[in-house]
């Protein structure tokens, strides 16, 4: 029998542990391609070039990258933009979606709860607004080692809620409202080349879940592309059911490669 995919693994550890949006930047920005992710992260409990202030901490940043990325393969274009110091505003979305791939939990509360709250209208979420949607994780595909205890279930929906506000998509403290996000020019285009990388289709583009990721409906993502058409940034054309969407370079890592230069 097959190990279940990682994508409906929950995972409240690497959650609570938090967005690590600095620390994995530095930590990119360091990478060495030749070497193996192993003997990347063996430097950095060795060397502990992103100054961390315990060995605990340190420790648990290796972690949580470990989990998380595989910088020598599918999350490549992420290290080297971080390596060619990519504005960190421009880089914090493309982490955002990078972590998703395999953070069930994060992907799951801003597809299903965070979006519809944001469409509906909503103005302010507390942690306790979380609870029947985490107790109901399982039905939307959701794998769990063993039931989660009153004290966990608050924990992550904190850790949550933090996230979002670590990814400029909520703000406040106790009580978290919606921010005015808009996702970055150079953001959106690097998110099209990994959308359509895994989709190839570009109606499918257009219609994929991920943009909800950043509070942006189907018709949100048409303006932004007749807009970059009419800038000539990229080729956007519609013919009834029928959608061309032409970038300008192969995939996401040339993509990379060009912003980093």
């Amino acid at each position: 029998m097959n190990a279940p995919s990682r994508s409906h693994v929950v995972s409240s550890f690497t959650l609570i542990k938090g967005a690590m949006i600095d620390e994995t930047y530095a930590v990119f920005a360091n990478w060495d391609f030749a070497l193996s992710k192993r003997e990347n992260l063996d430097r950095l409990r060795r060397e502990n070039f992103i100054g961390a202030r315990t060995t605990t901490w340190l420790r648990d940043v290796a972690k949580v990258l470990n989990r998380r990325f595989e910088p020598n393969a599918r999350d490549r274009p992420l290290a080297l933009l971080a390596k060619g110091g990519c504005p960190i505003d421009e880089w914090k979305p493309l982490l955002l979606w990078h972590i998703t791939r395999d953070e069930f939990l994060l992907r799951d509360f801003l597809l299903n709860c965070l979006f519809p709250s944001f469409v509906s209208g909503t103005y302010s979420i507390r942690t306790e607004d979380l609870y029947a949607h985490l107790q109901s994780i399982g039905e939307r595909g959701g794998i769990t080692e063993h039931t989660w205890s009153k004290a966990t279930v608050s924990r992550v929906a904190t850790a949550l809620l933090k996230m979002a506000v670590d990814f400029g998509l909520l703000r406040g403290s106790v009580v978290k409202e919606f921010a005015s996000y808009h996702l970055p020019e150079r953001s959106f285009l690097y998110l099209l080349y990994v959308i359509r990388e895994e989709v190839h289709s570009s109606r499918k583009v257009l219609e994929s879940d991920d943009w909800r990721m950043f509070l942006m409906t189907q018709s949100d993502v048409e303006r932004e592309l007749l807009l970059l058409h009419q800038y000539r940034k990229l080729g956007y054309q519609v013919a009834g059911s029928i959608v061309e969407l032409s970038l300008p370079y192969a995939n996401a890592r040339e993509y990379a490669e060009r912003m980093a230069a």
